[in-house]
C-alpha cells in the first residue's frame, strides 16, 4: 500500500504518530532549531529540489520499515532495511555538512573575527554528533 494509498483510507490523515515517535513538544522531540545562521540563502538552497527528493525517498524507506514490522516480516530483513535507511540518512548529513563547510563557514572564514571562530565551533560540534551516531 502507497502512502496516498494510506492517506486515502476513511479516517487517515497521515500524521498519526506511534508511540515514542519525534513530534513536538514531546519526549523524543527533534532538537530545536538554532536561530543563528538563519538569514540568506543557505549552502544547501541550490540543491533544494534534489535534497527534499532524496529526503522523501528516505522516508519513504522509513514507512516500509514501519509496514515491516507491520506485516510480520522476518527480523533480518526489517534489520537490514534498518541499516540501508541509516545509510541513506548519514550520507544526506555528510553531503549537507560539506555544502555547510564550502558555504556558510567558508564565507564567515573569509570574513574573519569572532564569526569565523564560532562558525568553526559549530561545524565541529556538527561533525561530533555525526561521529557518535
Amino acid at each position: 500500500m502507497t502512502t496516498t494509498q494510506r492517506a486515502a483510507e476513511p479516517g487517515a490523515t497521515g500524521d498519526e504518530h506511534a508511540p515514542g515517535d519525534e513530534h513536538a513538544g514531546g519526549e523524543h522531540a527533534s532538537a530545536p532549531v538554532a536561530e543563528h545562521g538563519s538569514h540568506g540563502p543557505h549552502g544547501y538552497s541550490k540543491d533544494k529540489d534534489a535534497h527534499l527528493k532524496r529526503l522523501r525517498r528516505i522516508e519513504g524507506q522509513v514507512r516500509g520499515l514501519q509496514r515491516m514490522v507491520e506485516e510480520d516480516v522476518y527480523c533480518i530483513d526489517i534489520l537490514t532495511q534498518v541499516s540501508a535507511s541509516t545509510k541513506a540518512l548519514q550520507s544526506f548529513a555528510l553531503q549537507l555538512l560539506e555544502e555547510h563547510l564550502r558555504h556558510c563557514v567558508a564565507h564567515a572564514a573569509r570574513e574573519g573575527g569572532p564569526e569565523s571562530d564560532a562558525k568553526i565551533e559549530e561545524a565541529t560540534a556538527a561533525i561530533a554528533r555525526l561521529l557518535r551516531t
